[in-house]
């Protein structure tokens, strides 16, 4: 589904709204049906909580609208943007027996638009979804428009604020909320492309464009980086360049995706819970039959998993046997030690603590001039090296050592005896 207005390109999505579609169907689907994920479950008798743009007149709670404002460096006159608007039209599915129960399903909707964006000028693009009644279950028409304008930045380089604006102009009952929840948009995001041109970071931009990232006015919409000529605006907070855990083998559609505990519950569910799940939503439906054939070795790979943001070629070396905190992985200074004052020390060497003046821990007073053991060199996520050391008179050493419990120190805040 097209919208296409005066002043707006031929639309071809890019390539980075594919590798952006696995996070961009969380955000769509975050709280479509709830653990545990049967329609006579309380927790589901109160759905869409994201992305909801509701009808104009709507309670003051409720927004018709979301603005996404990002920075694009281009030196184009007049920038290629593409941006697909993503979103849930509510169909209402009747219970057709005795046994069955009425169910809001979800259809995804997108609406795709391309423009040239001359600074200053506001481009609008209309756009309308059709209802329709068919086999028990029933859609409501939706209409809407999609603004998009471009302002080119003062400074030396080439920096323009766009905003994306859409908004839900439905005219349509706006009380009871399950009435007003049929004539609105659910779980809408925005994709946006930059054909020329690429994305600056608004959560860690650079100095010379902080100012610019403050400046601009997101209203219901969290935009975020996929990669340098993608973002994804969405109703619900994330970090710059999401990805879906590769671990993760089904959408739970609650919450922080707790695979591991959502998974072991699942399973505990009655056979008469698990047929009604199934009769809920196909989508409930996968969620069960993924539960019921669930393998140990999917169990262990769900417990848990150590990830550092390293680069691969940071991988090379020898091998201390010594992980970090931080990233788990090893790090490796010449022959597994580190210069401090009065040469190398490495694991099993010991120090005097000299805590500096830098730290801020109340407990470094108690430490000053007291003698350790080295346990391992690390390295944390920002390159810097760290001693872990087990005090020598700690009586619980042992047990502290047990369990990787140590004193952490920069090379400058220890002495070699």
């Amino acid at each position: 589904m097209t919208g296409d207005s005066g002043g707006a390109s031929p639309v071809r999505p890019p390539t980075g709204f594919e590798r952006a579609r696995a996070v961009a169907d969380a955000v769509l689907f975050e709280g479509y049906v709830l653990y545990p994920y049967r329609a006579s479950a309380p927790k589901n008798r109160l759905r869409w909580q994201f992305g909801v743009l509701a009808p104009p007149g709507a309670d003051p709670s409720e927004t018709s609208h979301a603005q996404t404002e990002c920075l694009l460096v281009s030196r184009n006159a007049a920038p290629d943007v593409v941006v697909r608007v993503r979103f849930l039209q509510i169909q209402r599915r009747y219970a057709s027996a005795p046994e069955e129960q009425p169910w809001d399903e979800g259809v995804v909707r997108e609406i795709d638009a391309g423009a040239s964006l001359v600074p200053g000028v506001t481009m609008t693009v209309p756009f309308e979804v059709p209802g329709a009644e068919e086999e028990g279950r029933r859609r409501w028409d939706l209409s809407g428009v999609l603004r998009m304008r471009a302002d080119r930045l003062p400074g030396p380089y080439d920096l323009l604020k766009v905003r994306v604006r859409v908004e839900n102009r439905t005219v349509g009952p706006v009380t009871p909320r399950p009435e007003m929840l049929c004539r609105s948009l659910a779980g809408t995001h925005t994709l946006l492309a930059a054909v020329q041109g690429r994305f600056l970071s608004l959560t860690d931009p650079p100095a010379w464009a902080a100012a610019a990232a403050a400046g601009c006015d997101n209203q219901h919409a969290w935009p975020v980086l996929i990669d340098d000529s993608t973002l994804l605006s969405a109703p619900i907070i994330l970090g710059d360049r999401p990805r879906i855990a590769p671990e993760s083998p089904v959408d739970l559609h609650d919450g922080t995706e707790i695979d591991e505990l959502l998974t072991l519950r699942t399973m505990t569910l009655t056979d008469a819970e698990k047929d009604e799940a199934r009769r809920t939503d196909e989508r409930a439906a996968a969620i069960i039959e993924h539960a019921e054939a669930v393998t140990p070795a999917v169990l262990e790979r769900l417990h848990g998993v150590l990830r550092g943001p390293r680069r691969p070629e940071a991988d090379a070396g020898t091998d201390t046997g010594c992980g970090s905190p931080a990233t788990g992985r090893p790090v490796r200074p010449p022959g597994g030690a580190v210069r401090v004052s009065g040469g190398w020390a490495g694991p099993g060497a010991r120090v005097r603590l000299r805590p500096g003046e830098r730290r801020a821990d109340a407990q470094d007073m108690f430490l000053r001039d007291r003698t350790a053991r080295v346990a391992a060199v690390l390295e944390d996520v920002d390159g810097r090296t760290h001693l872990a050391v087990t005090l020598d008179d700690d009586p619980a050493a042992d047990l502290h050592e047990s369990v990787g419990r140590h004193w952490y120190f920069a090379p400058d805040e220890v002495e070699l005896l």
